[in-house]
């Protein structure tokens, strides 16, 4: 074969071998038992994979967060907003380490304790952004990173779009925060469209540069919208394992306030939008999504397709 040169590739390989073993880097081959599942069945993902860090992907809940590198202020707070109303059900939450929407996920995963991992584009050699290293020891002990590349690979734009199949494969939805027309996270997006993944999109108006990509994919049907977390929770048919049976007196003791008002609405109730519910007691609709899961937590209420909610 032209160009080969078998000795240099094997003095290579060893080479890659003692760095993975002097940084305690694993790696996983296509048909192993830790290879992550999703990912496998996905026409193109990558023969080995390494890893690095405590990742548990084992019969887990995986979203993956992506957007724009330029987040607003609006983005921002949703990206924070929707993982803390889904940290009770515990996702993984996946992203891309880079500016932005990426590391404003892996930053709130890790603040409401939720194992996050990143994809990397580039070999365990280096972190980038370097700025980012600063988060890389929290993730290693709640999550880690993932990567296809070797250390020696060369880093270039095009790691970026070979990474974006790995953020989109592992997981079971894709959440895009915020994108312009055309970016990398509506790559993201497209891969996990033709994976057969769920794909969700937070719309914006008509004429901010930031929401175009967004309204795009839920306007061309690639992805459900996303308003509040009851969205992704219903869409994925996310319900709580060994959850209680009905005690309804001695859960009512249990409830707070907010609770206790929306419990005493539903009584006697067939069932309820969770707008109706959200007008009717006063909250705003991203508040009274949290304290319905919460509710559902305590074993009060039942989701039901369609966003209505039944007592228990």
């Amino acid at each position: 074969m032209s160009g080969f040169n078998l000795t240099k590739q094997l003095a290579a390989a060893d080479d890659e071998i003692r760095f993975i073993e002097e940084n305690q880097i694993g790696y996983s081959f296509f048909l192993d038992s830790s290879y992550p599942d999703r990912l496998r069945f996905c026409p193109d993902s990558p023969v080995l994979l390494f890893h690095k860090g405590k990742i548990n992907l084992k019969q887990k809940r995986i979203i993956s967060v992506v957007g724009t590198r330029k987040i607003t202020s609006y983005g921002r707070s949703f990206c924070r907003e929707i993982l803390e109303e889904l940290a009770p059900l515990n996702p993984v939450v996946v992203s891309g380490m880079a500016y932005g929407v990426d590391i404003c996920a892996h930053r709130a995963a890790l603040d409401f304790n939720l194992q996050t991992i990143g994809c990397l584009a580039h070999g365990f050699n280096q972190m980038y952004p370097k700025e980012h290293e600063v988060f890389a020891e929290k993730m290693l002990e709640n999550g880690g990173f993932f990567s296809e590349f070797w250390s020696t690979d060369t880093f270039d734009k095009t790691n970026f779009l070979r990474r974006n199949r790995i953020i989109a494969g592992l997981s079971e939805a894709t959440i895009v925060i915020e994108s312009a027309k055309r970016g990398g996270s509506l790559v993201t997006a497209d891969l996990a469209f033709s994976y057969n993944r769920e794909v969700f999109a937070v719309p914006g108006r008509a004429h901010d540069k930031q929401s175009q990509g967004c309204n795009n994919l839920i306007k061309f049907q690639k992805a459900h919208v996303l308003t509040t977390a009851a969205d992704i929770v219903y869409q994925l048919g996310w319900e709580l394992e060994d959850k209680p049976k009905a005690r309804q007196t001695q859960l009512f003791a249990e409830l707070d306030e907010d609770e206790k008002r929306i419990y005493d609405f539903l009584l006697g109730k067939d069932k309820e939008l969770i707008d109706s519910i959200a007008i009717e007691c006063g909250f705003p609709v991203h508040k009274t999504a949290t304290v319905l899961m919460n509710m559902e937590l305590k074993g009060v209420i039942n989701p039901l397709p369609g966003k209505f909610f039944e007592i228990i």
